[in-house]
C-alpha cells in the first residue's frame, strides 16, 4: 500500500483511526503499517520499484497523519487471516525505536511462545539502554498486539504455577536477546550490564571501584546514565527470588458457593504473577507503577484506566469472584503470608545494608515511594469487603514505616561516620564522657530497670575503648551486635525470649537517655556529636532487636511489624468511629434526624 492507497476488506486492508504518527509502523514480515492523510488522493503503484521503496521507509520518515492503512501479508506468512475483529480501538503509542527493535529481535512462527513477563524484561533492558521511558506491561501488551497481530495468550504450566505466555512468537536466531538468561523475570544486572556494560559498580568496604570495572573501556559517565541507572549501583547486586507462597489452608471454613476449585487455583497463579510484576518495577526502580499494578489486579482486572478493554489483560477471575475470595478469612490470610514475602524481598533489595551510603536522592526516591503506598493501595481495594482492606492496609503500613525507618538510619549513619573519623571530635568525646558521673546514672536507673552492675559497668568500659581506639562505623555495629547477643543468649529457646528482648531495647534506650541528661546539665562541648551517637546506636538496636525476634519466631521482620500497625490501624478505626458516634449524639435531635 501507498500514502492514499484505498484497498477493500477482502484485499485485507483496514482503516485504522490513531492519534498520533508514532503509533503504529512497520510490522515485519507478517504486516506493515504506513501513514496516509484522510483527504489524499488515491495513488496506485506504478513499479515493483516503487512498491519497494515505499516498504523500505524507516518509522522517522513516515509524515504526521490521522489515518493508517493497515495490510496483512499473505497467510502463509502470518499467523492466520486478518477479520474485523482485530480492529484496534485504541491506540497504541510507541517510540519508533522501540519498533525496530521488536522487529530486529522477534518473529512469528507457528507452535511456539514466550512467557510475557519474559517480553516485558527485554522490553524493559531495551528501555533502559536506550534511555526511553518505559510504558506499563498493559501498555506494553496493546504495543505487542498491534505489531505483530493474531497473537493469542495461553496459560502454560503446571496448575498452580501457570503464567501467561505469547503464543505464536519467538525471539530471532541472531537476535542478541538469545544471550541473556530466559528466566520469566532476568537478573536486573543484565539489564544493567546491557545498558552500561562498563558502569562502575563501588565496593564500600574499601571505598574504591572494583579492579574489573576500573578496567573496562568505553565507561559510561554518569552524566550519560539516566537517574534508575546511576541508582542501581546502590541497591542489591541481583534480583530477589520471591520464595514459594503457601497453600490456602481453608482448614474446614466454608468456599462460597460460586467458586471453584479451579478460581482458587486461578487466583494463586494470578497473584503470584502480580506479586513477580510488584518486585520486576521495583528493582528498575519504577516506583509510580506499583500503583497500575495495584489498579489492574483490583479495581478492573481486564480494563484500562480509561474504561477500554484490553485482550492483553484477560483473566479467568471477575472482580465478583475476587471480591467472594477476599471476604474468606483463609484468603486474606494468604495475602498477608504472600504480602510479607513480597516487601521483604523488596526491602531487602532496596536497602540491602542500612549503614552503606546511598545517594540523597535514591532516598528520597524511596521516602516518597514509602508515602504513597497507603494512598495507593487504599484506592484500589476501598471497595473491597473491610476484612481484606484492614489486613492489607496493616501490612503496607508495616512496609512503608521499615522503608522510613531504615532510610533515617541510613542517614543517621552517614552523618555519624564523619564523627567518628573525626580525631578531635572524638578527643572531645572522650573528655566529657569521663566527667559523666555513671555511679549516680546507674543508682537512678537501677531503680527502673533493675540492671546488674557488673553488666553496665562493662558496657560502660567497652563503650569507651572502643571510642578511644576510633573504630569505625562498622567496628562499631559489630560491638553493638555482640552486646544484643550478650544479654539475649540465656534467653534462646526459651518463650521468654520475645519479652527479654524487648526489655533490654527499653533499659538501653533509658541509661543512654540517663548519660545524655547529665551532659546536657554539665554543658558538654561535645553534646551534639553524643546526641547524634545517641540516635544512630538506638536506631540499629531496634533493627537489631527486629531482626532477632523475627528469626525467634520464625518470620520475616515485615510480619513482625505489621502485628504492631495492624493493632495501631485498628484502634485508630475504632477510636474514630467512636468519635463520630460521639459528635453525633450531642447533636440537636433536630440535625441529629437529619443525618
Amino acid at each position: 500500500p501507498y500514502p492514499g492507497q484505498h484497498m477493500n476488506s477482502s484485499a485485507g486492508m483496514m482503516r485504522v483511526k490513531a492519534e498520533h504518527a508514532a503509533d503504529l509502523y512497520c510490522t515485519g514480515s507478517s504486516q506493515f503499517v504506513t501513514p496516509y492523510p484522510a483527504d489524499a488522493q488515491v495513488l496506485q503503484p506504478t513499479s515493483t520499484q516503487q512498491q519497494n521503496t515505499m516498504m523500505s521507509l524507516q518509522p522517522q520518515q513516515l509524515p504526521m497523519s490521522s489515518y493508517y492503512d493497515t495490510t496483512q501479508m499473505p497467510p502463509s506468512q502470518s499467523l492466520g487471516h486478518y477479520t474485523d475483529h482485530h480492529s484496534v480501538t485504541h491506540s497504541t503509542r510507541a517510540h519508533p525505536q522501540t519498533i525496530q527493535w521488536l522487529l530486529e529481535n522477534y518473529e512469528t512462527a507457528e507452535g511456539v511462545s514466550l512467557p510475557r513477563s519474559t517480553l516485558y524484561n527485554h522490553y524493559l533492558r531495551h528501555c533502559a539502554a536506550n534511555k526511553i521511558d518505559a510504558v506499563n506491561a498493559a501498555s506494553f501488551g496493546k504495543l505487542i498486539r498491534s505489531v505483530f497481530i493474531g497473537l493469542k495468550t495461553r496459560r502454560l504450566g503446571t496448575r498452580g504455577n501457570s503464567k501467561y505466555h505469547y503464543y505464536g512468537i519467538r525471539i530471532k536466531p541472531e537476535s542478541p536477546l538469545n544471550t541473556f538468561p530466559q528466566e520469566d523475570t532476568p537478573p536486573p544486572e543484565a539489564m544493567r550490564d546491557c545498558a552500561h556494560p562498563s558502569s562502575h559498580r563501588h565496593d564500600f568496604h574499601h571505598g574504591a571501584p572494583s579492579e574489573k570495572a576500573a578496567d573496562s573501556e568505553g565507561a559510561s559517565t554518569p552524566s550519560e546514565m539516566t537517574p534508575q541507572q546511576q541508582h542501581q549501583q546502590y541497591v542489591g547486586e541481583a534480583r530477589p527470588e520471591l520464595s514459594q507462597f503457601p497453600e490456602i489452608q481453608w482448614a474446614g471454613s466454608p468456599i462460597p458457593g460460586a467458586i471453584t476449585a479451579d478460581d482458587i487455583n486461578d487466583f494463586t497463579a494470578l497473584y503470584r504473577e502480580h506479586c513477580e510484576a510488584i518486585l520486576d518495577v521495583v528493582v528498575n526502580l519504577q516506583f509510580q507503577m506499583v500503583e497500575n499494578l495495584w489498579h489492574h489486579f483490583w479495581v478492573e482486572p481486564s480494563k484500562t484506566s480509561d474504561g477500554i478493554v484490553d485482550e492483553d489483560m484477560e483473566l479467568p477471575l471477575s472482580q465478583e469472584k475476587l471480591f467472594l475470595l477476599t471476604s474468606c478469612q483463609p484468603v486474606v490470610d494468604y495475602l498477608n503470608t504472600c504480602d510479607h514475602i513480597l516487601y521483604q524481598c523488596i526491602v531487602d533489595f532496596l536497602i540491602p545494608d542500612v549503614l552503606r551510603p546511598i545517594p540523597g536522592t535514591l532516598t528520597q526516591a524511596i521516602r516518597n515511594f514509602a508515602k504513597s503506598l497507603e494512598g495507593w493501595l487504599v484506592g484500589a481495594i476501598q471497595a473491597y469487603p473491610s476484612l481484606v482492606v484492614q489486613s492489607k492496609v496493616a501490612v503496607v503500613v508495616a512496609f512503608s514505616q521499615t522503608l522510613r525507618r531504615y532510610t533515617s538510619l541510613n542517614h543517621l549513619a552517614q552523618a555519624a561516620r564523619a564523627v567518628l573519623q573525626n580525631p578531635s571530635q572524638i578527643n572531645q568525646m572522650l573528655n566529657d564522657l569521663n566527667r559523666v558521673d555513671f555511679a549516680n546514672v546507674q543508682e537512678q536507673a537501677s531503680w527502673v530497670c533493675e540492671c546488674e552492675e557488673a553488666v553496665v559497668s562493662k558496657l560502660e568500659q567497652d563503650f569507651k575503648n572502643t571510642l578511644q581506639q576510633q573504630k569505625s562505623l562498622e567496628q562499631w555495629a559489630l560491638w553493638l551486635e555482640s552486646v544484643v547477643a550478650t544479654v539475649l543468649m540465656p534467653f534462646e529457646h526459651s518463650p521468654n525470649f520475645i519479652k527479654a528482648a524487648k526489655e533490654f531495647l527499653l533499659k538501653w534506650s533509658f541509661y543512654s537517655s540517663m548519660v545524655i541528661r547529665d551532659l546536657t546539665l554539665r554543658s558538654a562541648a561535645s553534646f551534639g556529636s553524643f546526641h547524634l551517637i545517641r540516635l544512630l546506636y538506638d536506631e540499629y538496636m531496634f533493627f537489631l532487636i527486629e531482626h532477632k525476634v523475627a528469626k525467634a519466631c520464625g518470620k520475616t521482620p515485615i510480619a513482625v511489624m505489621t502485628e504492631s500497625s495492624r493493632a495501631t490501624f485498628l484502634n485508630s478505626h475504632e477510636n474514630c468511629q467512636d468519635t463520630v458516634v460521639r459528635e453525633a449524639s450531642e447533636l440537636p435531635p433536630a440535625k441529629k434526624q437529619k443525618i
